[in-house]
């Protein structure tokens, strides 16, 4: 289990932060004050640090200098308020992994906390488990391209690893010393969007009470990450373009540009040749980010990936959960290599996740994987599986045969199946045009 050391000298905030990450399963410990984390730090082994800006005595900034000296590796993350956004971008550039602004929401805490976690311990020779080939000539590529400057595009479906690769690129580029800023920009509305990305000037609209750098300028010298670009309004897409083009930004409100060093990698799931034909997309800031495009395969068309990521995840969740399972059954396996994966590597880590919070022996079997939202997987199925049977014609099997034990019943063969009843109909109702229910 992750252990997270919180500073801040706010008891609301305190209090606010325990309660967002213990229920989010991290071992969690507060301290009010710089001179107590060190204390800590000192003698106590932590997965990363959360530490308010602004403190009496020895303020975030101290921390972190201190944590880089006591424990080099430990990622730390800033809180802080507008008024202080500009002791945040020093603190980037000093080491801390990313900021998160007061007020904020569980959401924003957990994704941010994940995403730094995921990627602690590398400077971004992180791990990309994998065994296929299109995989291993992706890899090659992205170190190709690395020390250009080039603008990257990466493409793929969700959860293919999009925004991995786009760090792995940071890492062995000659910026892999300087920040690695990341934007979702489908998570943001517009409106709020080009604050973000380009910052603005006190005043600049109601509420704007103190000047704020936006992440371009947080990402000087290092590599910043446009996630989900095609979800950007066309607006904003004119003001990247000229990014793009004069490698400068215009801050909300400013006066003039502000020059920017940096390396633009932006991932999207959208076919953005298409977007630009139904005209939500610009065509000249497309080839502008399409320098060198780099496409990222689904799950189901790398296979040889499923064992070792698999392996991989079940490793991770043993460390943290404190578990002991030694390894998969051949019969588990066997339905994770059949399975579609249609969340690709996201949804993989999420069903081995599950099966490893409640496996029991010492092995992985059918029944910990697929569970509870999905059909429940039989030993005789993988057996048909083994004899050329897919996972959705034996899916298919369970359904009708717990239907026909039950008279037609569609509560009773829910139970049965261990999956709820709405999932049940949405399975019958996807097979209707297969094959007709007599019920």
């Amino acid at each position: 289990m992750d252990k997270l050391l919180i500073v801040d000298d706010d008891l609301q905030v305190r209090v606010a932060l325990y309660e967002v990450l213990k229920h989010e399963g991290y071992d969690v410990v507060s301290v009010e004050g710089g001179e107590e984390a060190i204390m800590r730090l000192s003698r106590d082994r932590f997965s990363a640090v959360i530490t308010d800006v602004k403190m009496p005595g020895m303020n975030g900034l101290d921390v972190l200098r201190s944590v880089n000296r006591i424990s080099p590796g430990t990622p730390v993350l800033m809180v802080t308020a507008f008024g202080t956004v500009e002791s945040a971008i020093e603190a980037m550039k000093e080491g801390a992994k990313d900021y998160i602004l007061k007020p904020f929401s569980a959401e924003i805490i957990a994704s941010t906390l994940k995403r730094v976690l995921s990627s602690r311990g590398d400077k971004g020779q992180m791990e990309i488990v994998h065994s296929s080939r299109k995989i291993r000539e992706l890899l090659d590529i992205a170190r190709d391209i690395a020390p250009t400057p080039a603008t990257v595009l990466i493409t793929g479906e969700s959860g293919t690893g999009k925004e991995l690769f786009a760090r792995f690129i940071h890492g062995v580029s000659d910026r892999s010393a300087g920040p690695f800023v990341a934007v979702n920009c489908a998570s943001i509305p517009d409106g709020l969007l080009e604050s973000e990305l380009f910052g603005h000037e006190k005043g600049a609209f109601t509420g704007a009470i103190s000047r704020k750098s936006g992440k371009f300028e947080m990402a000087h010298g290092g590599t910043m990450l446009l996630d989900e670009v095609g979800e950007m309004g066309l607006q904003l897409q004119a003001k990247l373009l000229r990014v793009l083009q004069e490698r400068e930004i215009d801050r909300v409100g400013g006066k003039g540009p502000v020059p920017v060093n940096i390396r633009v990698i932006a991932t999207t799931n959208r076919d953005l040749r298409k977007e630009v034909a139904e005209g939500r997309f610009r065509e000249d800031l497309f080839y502008r980010l399409n320098v060198f495009p780099i496409v990222i395969p689904p799950l189901r068309e790398r296979r040889d990936d499923i064992a070792p990521l698999a392996k991989y995840f079940l490793k991770i969740f043993c460390e943290r959960d404190g578990k002991h399972i030694s390894g998969i059954s051949e019969e588990a396996m066997e339905l994770l290599q059949a399975h579609d994966w249609k969340g690709n590597v996201r949804e993989l880590e999420n069903v081995m996740e599950r099966g490893t919070l409640i496996g029991r022996g010492e092995e992985l079997r059918p029944d910990d994987l697929f569970y509870g939202g999905d059909i429940r997987i039989s030993r005789e199925s993988v057996n048909e599986l083994r004899h050329g049977g897919t996972l959705k014609d034996m899916e298919r099997k369970l359904i009708f045969k717990a239907l026909k034990d039950t008279g037609g019943n569609k509560t009773k063969a829910a139970k049965v199946l261990g999956v709820s009843i709405r999932t049940l109909r949405n399975k019958l109702k996807e097979y209707s045009d297969e094959e007709s229910i007599a019920l």
